[in-house]
């Protein structure tokens, strides 16, 4: 059985990542993405301390998937390195985990 995976990664607004989770939902690369508006990401960058509004995007799909969704994500992203993190998920209901592998079976 292959395992449930949420793949994390931000964008500069949550327009822009819900383009692309529409996409990443049609193309059955995640059965659901999550787009959590009004972040503030503050980080190193080149030298300098940055300060950003973004949105999260949580990418619920299959670990076979996995790559594919971070090469989606990266082929849109307007960021020279995006945020991609794919986190296992050891456990939770298992009609939930179910319907993420029903839906991600293409």
């Amino acid at each position: 059985m292959d395992a449930v995976v949420f793949v994390y990664t931000t964008w500069p607004d949550a327009e822009a990542a819900e383009a692309v989770g529409r996409e990443l939902v049609a193309d059955k690369l995640a059965a659901c993405v999550n787009i959590l508006p009004g972040m503030v990401s503050v980080y190193a960058w080149q030298g300098a301390i940055e300060r950003a509004e973004e949105a999260v995007m949580i990418v619920k799909t299959r670990a076979a998937l996995a790559e594919a969704v971070a090469a989606a994500v990266r082929a849109a992203h307007p960021y020279e390195t995006p945020a991609i993190v794919t986190l296992p998920v050891a456990g939770g209901d298992p009609a939930y985990l179910g319907w993420i592998r029903a839906e991600t079976a293409g």
